[in-house]
């Protein structure tokens, strides 16, 4: 497994200048947590990569027929409210909060926490540090969250109400109330 690389904070550096930094190295996935420290993630192989498009297709067939949100893929960068810039493998948003935001908002990385994430470990994730990703993602307002774990073969499920939960791989995940109608298949 290798370790990101972390780029300790720069004096300076405001939100606009590292989203031009992420835009002028597209090839590097960046996020940034809520000290600034950068963290340059390595991409992932091609047998996660399939699997985040398998997930991220469920989302988005479920979502086309509901029309009660918006999804993203692992390239989308949010604003946290704590000011780490965060990009989830997939995540939702309800219709009502993504409209809210501005157009020059939507075309950043937009300051807000979506309503589920979804964290899909790879070969070179840390899993102590995707926990804690997971539970930042909890405390900054997302709704429902899931840490798939296909090395552990896990799935730990986070709730609005600071809730966390593990399943066993294969498994079924509901939607919830959130997402009503939502079955997601996590085969491995």
């Amino acid at each position: 497994m290798e370790l990101p690389l972390i780029i300790r904070p720069v004096a300076g550096l405001t939100e606009d200048m590292f989203f031009d930094l992420c835009q002028a190295n597209a090839q590097l996935l960046m996020e940034r947590d809520k000290d600034g420290n950068i963290i340059v993630m390595a991409p992932t192989g091609s047998d996660t990569g399939f699997y985040n498009s398998d997930i991220n297709g469920q989302i988005w067939i479920w979502n086309r027929q509901s029309k009660a949100g918006y999804v993203f893929d692992s390239s989308t960068g949010f604003t946290l409210p704590n000011g780490a810039v965060r990009s989830p493998d997939v995540s939702w948003i309800e219709k009502s909060r993504y409209e809210s935001l501005t157009t020059m908002e939507r075309k950043r990385f937009a300051p807000i926490c979506p309503d589920l994430v979804i964290e899909v470990r790879s070969l070179s994730d840390n899993l102590p540090d995707l926990l804690d990703k997971m539970k930042e993602y909890q405390s900054n307002g997302c709704s429902l969250g899931w840490l798939i774990d296909r090395i552990g073969k896990k799935v730990y499920i986070y709730g609005k109400d600071g809730s966390v939960e593990s399943k066993a791989m294969p498994a079924q995940l509901s939607g919830e109330d959130l997402l009503p109608g939502l079955i997601v298949e996590t085969n491995l």
